[in-house]
C-alpha cells in the first residue's frame, strides 16, 4: 500500500490509497466468517430441536399394546379370588387367567376377531373350543373397549352369578394347524376339541372340571365341561 497525501483547505492530511490492487483489510472478512458461524449454529439447534420432536421420522418406541387388568371378587363363601386379564385391542382379543383355590391356574382366550372361545384348563391335556354368543360379546367389551381402570373390585352382594354347562365332543378333535396364530400358541402342546353348549350333564354323565370367570360388569360365569357321549 502506497501512502498518499491529500490537500485541504490549511493542512495537508494523511489519506489511504492503494496501488491499483483490491483494497482489503483483514478485518473485513470477521463480519461474515460471525455470520456463516451464527447461520450454521441456528441450523444445528433446529436440527436437534426436530429430532427430540420426532418430526424427522425417526421412530420413537411405541408403548406396549397390552393392558393387564385384575378383579377381585369373593366367591360364594366370601374368599377373594384374583383373576387377570390380558387386553390386546390391537387383535381383538382377551386372555383370562384363572387361579383355582388350588393355586393352579387356567387360561380362557376370547378371540372376538374370529368369534372363538378357548379353553386351556391346567390340570387337562387338551383344549376346547366354542363360538362365542351375543352375551360373550357384551362381557368383553367391557374390558376391550373401555381399559380405562387397571383393577376392579367387584362386590359380592351385586355380583350376578350363573353356570354354564359345556358338551365335549370327543369326536371332533380339531388340527391345531389349522387354527389362528393365537390359538395356536396357546394350545401347541395339546389337544383341541370342540364343545357345544348344554342343559346338563345329567345324573348319567359327570362333570370333569369347572372355570370361573368375573367380568367388570359384575357377571361371574361357573363354565363347567363334562363329555357327551360319542
Amino acid at each position: 500500500m502506497v501512502r498518499c497525501w491529500k490537500r485541504s483547505e490549511n493542512r495537508l492530511e494523511e489519506a489511504q490509497c492503494s496501488d491499483g490492487g483490491p483494497d482489503v483489510s483483514p478485518q473485513s472478512h470477521f463480519p461474515h466468517k460471525a455470520f456463516w458461524l451464527s447461520l450454521s449454529a441456528s441450523l444445528l439447534l433446529v436440527v436437534i430441536a426436530l429430532g427430540l420432536s420426532g418430526r424427522l421420522g425417526v421412530p420413537q418406541p411405541l408403548s406396549s399394546p397390552l393392558q393387564i387388568v385384575r378383579i377381585t371378587v369373593p366367591d360364594q363363601t366370601g374368599i377373594l379370588i384374583n383373576q387377570s386379564a390380558v387386553v390386546d385391542q390391537k387383535n381383538d382379543l382377551v386372555t383370562f387367567s384363572v387361579t383355582s383355590p388350588a393355586n393352579q391356574t387356567s387360561t380362557v382366550l376370547f378371540d372376538m376377531k374370529h368369534g372363538l372361545i378357548c379353553y386351556k384348563p391346567v390340570d387337562q391335556d387338551s383344549c376346547f373350543l366354542r363360538e362365542m354368543e351375543q352375551s360373550d360379546y357384551d362381557n368383553v367389551n367391557s374390558l376391550l373397549h373401555e381399559p380405562t381402570h387397571k383393577q376392579f373390585q367387584l362386590s359380592g352382594n351385586e355380583t350376578r352369578r350363573q353356570t354354564e354347562f359345556l358338551g365335549v365332543l370327543a369326536a371332533s378333535q380339531v388340527n391345531v394347524s389349522s387354527l389362528e396364530e393365537p390359538l395356536q400358541a396357546l394350545c401347541q402342546d395339546r389337544s383341541v376339541h370342540w364343545t357345544r353348549r348344554a342343559e346338563g350333564p345329567g345324573k348319567q354323565r359327570l362333570v370333569y372340571f369347572c372355570i370361573d370367570i368375573c367380568f367388570p360388569s359384575n357377571i361371574c360365569v361357573s363354565v363347567c365341561f363334562y363329555y357327551l357321549p360319542e
